[in-house]
């Protein structure tokens, strides 16, 4: 700052310095010139006023002495001719006769021509003097009516001479340069004075101030708004400091504020990102108590039956409605290992009873993986297969779940909808839930039907039991009543069973006991009912068949048992194993199941009393003989007390 105050003052100073030089240089060398020209006509004019003066005077000594005095002025060193170069006359034949160097008198001067040319008094600049180089000032000054034979006797023709005078410059010029340079001299001294005490005000003044207002500029620039700039002194730069402190102390006081802004704004925010937190957390929790609360109502409608079928049957119509599936299924894993489709929606499709292998389409992947897969576009998966011949290839999206409980694959849940990836990864989560609650309602539903089965099966044979028995029994008598069908009912007894125990030992008994059950299921039709009535005695319901076909039927069950081959025969009293059969019908024997299974029972005891290894339907009068008394009510009686119960089993 300093130096560019310093030349901005400096540099036109001496720019004006030199200027000034230039043109008072110019002007004095104009007045020394103007000065000499001046003096060179007034030094010829003085001499030819002179020697005409002399010439008006009288002849004699009075002309010499003011020619002598004349010439002895200007010969000597005489202040007002100092800088007189030369003075000559010169006649009208070009010979000086009178001159400031005598040795020039009396010889032809080689200029005289253009002197004596001139006619009136001629003043010319920048003529170089004889034996000079320099230029000067010239005065030619025509001597006419000067008469000089006055003195120089007989030479009247110098009347028509002329006077030259020139006066040196040079040396008037080096006088004026000399006291030029003293001049110059003192100025430039007079100028670095000036610039010292410039300097030295300019650094006490106006850079340090500055520098240390700088200063505290920069530190406040770094964010030290606590340093302020010292003040000392009333001029601008202080009143600058001043208002640079004011200024200062207004930023702090900003930016305090505004920290206390960005506190609260932070606070704020927080607050506010809380805020967004809870809500979007209530938002979750609302989803999720939604999801919950379906879930549960999926899990009580679920157990509120323990049948299978009631089972998959509320499954299939919950989950479409209550979660905007359009398209699903459910498939259990059956005995083969494969996936059988067993529910659907929409039913009726002809989808129900489709099997997949594990390692078939996407059930087959999620069910061979146990993780869920899903399909967001069901139109570019090459392993979605359709095997419902009147289903087209889906569109849209598919999730198929597995139902793992525990280890145990129970099968998968195909949940579908129209849209392409319209099942979000929320949903997602909450179908792996549902299937969950669905492996564990389908789990206890056969774990139900285990029970079931392990109640009304026998243990040792695998068929049903006696309670099993009249259940169904009871069923099929309705069946038959309201349809007007027969019925049929074949009691089985294996012969000299007690024997074979006595003999063999209990697990022989057992062991025929299988091998008897297993013969007879084998022959039986599916919609028939064999049933383990008690100890080694057997029972078949025949639905829809007459008493002669129940006949055949039973002639075949014997025949098979007889064909039985058993390591165990050997006990019997023929070799072989053998049963002995008693069958009945419905409604030509009876029109209950009581009077039904007591004339099944005493067609059984005339096979007996016939020699064993024989078929005998009922006819009247069976029911009672001497010395025995069988059938249900005879065992009713029993339990009540009304006649001795008779050991079952020795037959």
């Amino acid at each position: 700052m300093g130096k560019k105050v310093l030349v901005s003052i400096a540099l036109p100073a001496l720019i004006f310095a030199v200027l000034l030089i230039v043109v008072y240089g110019k002007r004095g060398d104009d007045a020394i010139r103007s000065s000499m020209r001046e003096e060179a006509v007034s030094l010829a004019d003085f001499i030819a006023n002179t020697f005409r003066l002399s010439t008006d005077s009288s002849r004699g000594s009075g002309a010499r002495e003011v020619h002598d005095a004349v010439t002895n002025a200007v010969r000597s060193d005489w202040k007002a001719v100092r800088h007189l170069s030369s003075i000559r006359i010169i006649d009208r034949n070009g010979v000086v006769r009178w001159s400031k160097k005598i040795e020039e008198e009396d010889h032809p001067l080689a200029d005289a021509p253009r002197l004596l040319a001139a006619t009136a008094i001629r003043v010319d600049q920048s003529v170089a003097p004889s034996g000079k180089t320099s230029a000067g000032s010239e005065v030619v000054y025509p001597l006419g009516g000067v008469a000089c034979a006055g003195c120089h006797a007989g030479e009247a023709t110098l009347r028509t001479g002329v006077l030259q005078v020139v006066l040196d410059e040079p040396s008037l010029r080096l006088e004026m340069n000399s006291i030029f340079k003293e001049a110059l001299g003192s100025a430039l001294i007079f100028l670095a004075i000036v610039s010292l005490v410039t300097v030295i005000a300019v650094r006490l003044m106006l850079t340090h101030p500055l520098r240390r207002l700088a200063k505290a500029m920069h530190r406040a620039e770094e964010g030290d708004f606590v340093a302020r700039a010292p003040v000392t002194s009333n001029d601008e730069i202080g009143q600058l400091s001043a208002a640079f402190n004011r200024m200062l102390v207004n930023l702090t006081s900003l930016k305090a504020e505004d920290l206390e802004n960005k506190r609260e704004l932070t606070v704020a925010q927080s607050e506010l990102e809380l805020k967004r937190a809870l809500e979007s957390t209530n938002e979750q929790l609302q989803g999720r108590l939604a999801e919950l609360g379906l879930l549960y109502d999926v899990a009580r409608s679920l157990t509120s039956t323990l049948e299978l079928s009631s089972v998959l049957q509320r499954i299939t119509q919950l989950v479409p409605t209550r979660f905007d599936v359009p398209k699903f299924s459910i498939m259990l894993l059956n005995a083969e290992g494969q996936l059988e489709v067993k529910a659907a929606h929409p039913a009726g499709r002809g989808t129900e009873g489709l099997l997949f292998s594990l390692n078939e389409g996407v059930c087959g992947r999620a069910a061979q993986t146990r993780k869920s897969v899903y399909i967001p576009d069901l139109e570019n998966e090459p392993s979605f297969k359709v095997k419902d011949t009147q289903a087209t290839r889906g569109r849209g999206c598919l999730l198929s779940v597995p139902m793992v409980h525990g280890e145990e694959l129970l099968g998968v849940l195909n949940f579908e909808r129209p849209d392409k990836a319209g099942i979000a990864a929320e949903d997602i989560e909450f179908f792996t839930g549902v299937a969950d609650q669905v492996a564990l309602a389908v789990q206890n539903a056969r774990l139900h039907e285990q029970t079931v089965a392990l109640s009304v099966t026998d243990p040792l044979t695998g068929v049903p039991n006696r309670r099993f028995l009249f259940q169904q029994l009871e069923l099929e008598i309705a069946r038959a009543n309201r349809f007007g069908t027969q019925l049929s009912l074949l009691m089985i007894d294996i012969d000299h069973f007690k024997t074979l125990n006595d003999t063999q030992g209990h697990t022989a008994g057992d062991e025929v006991l299988g091998k008897v059950a297993k013969v007879l299921k084998q022959i039986v039709r599916r919609v028939d009912t064999l049933a383990r009535y008690g100890g080694e005695e057997f029972v078949v319901i025949l639905p829809q068949v007459t008493k002669a076909e129940a006949a055949e039927v039973a002639e075949k069950l014997r025949r098979a048992v007889e064909d039985v081959r058993s390591p165990h025969a050997i006990a019997q009293p023929n070799g072989k194993i053998t049963v002995s059969i008693g069958l009945a019908n419905l409604p030509i024997d009876a029109v209950d199941h009581g009077r039904l299974v007591d004339s099944a029972d005493a067609a059984l005891y005339a096979s007996k009393r016939a020699g064993r290894n024989r078929v005998t339907a009922y006819a009247t009068g069976m029911e009672v003989h001497p010395g025995r008394e069988r059938g249900l009510h005879a065992q009713r009686r029993r339990v009540t007390g009304e006649i001795p119960a008779v050991p079952v089993g020795n037959k």
